[in-house]
């Protein structure tokens, strides 16, 4: 995360990447159930830059790379050999060169509009504090009920 949003990265074919195409807006949850809190992040996305993708592809195990050029994410297969023979012709089309960055893979930048932060109470009395950005780009602050 920094000042520009959060980035995640995934094949742009598989489900999210195509439901991100048809509504180019997401919502991230990360939850602590030992601590009982929660921060909920939305925002519209937009793909970050070829150049941006292959830097933080780059970062990634050479497995890992081998296996977003082998995996049609998302879509069904016959079974797991199938999977593994496609991994396989990877690695020897990649074999002894860099694993360069498929063209149906990259990152998503949320921008966020709002963030909700959630901590548990007794008795079910929560609490919310939800940030929301205005028209002028400000953050405005509110309490919400549980």
């Amino acid at each position: 995360m920094n000042q520009d949003g959060l980035v995640f990265f995934t094949n742009y074919g598989s489900r999210k990447g195509r439901d991100l195409a048809a509504n180019p807006r997401a919502a991230l949850v990360f939850y602590w159930p030992q601590l009982s809190r929660q921060v909920r992040i939305t925002g519209p996305v937009v793909k970050t830059s070829r150049a941006e993708s292959d830097r933080y592809f780059q970062t990634r195990p050479r497995g890992a790379q081998l296996a977003a050029w082998a995996s049609r994410q998302s879509s069904p297969i016959a079974d797991r050999e199938v999977l593994e023979a496609r991994v396989r012709e990877m690695e020897a089309k990649f074999a002894g060169k860099k694993v360069s960055l498929p063209p149906n893979w990259g990152g998503y930048r949320l921008r966020p509009d709002s963030i909700e932060f959630w901590q548990a109470g007794p008795n079910r009395l929560h609490d919310r504090v939800l940030y929301s950005r205005g028209p002028n780009r400000k953050w405005k602050i509110v309490r919400l009920a549980p």
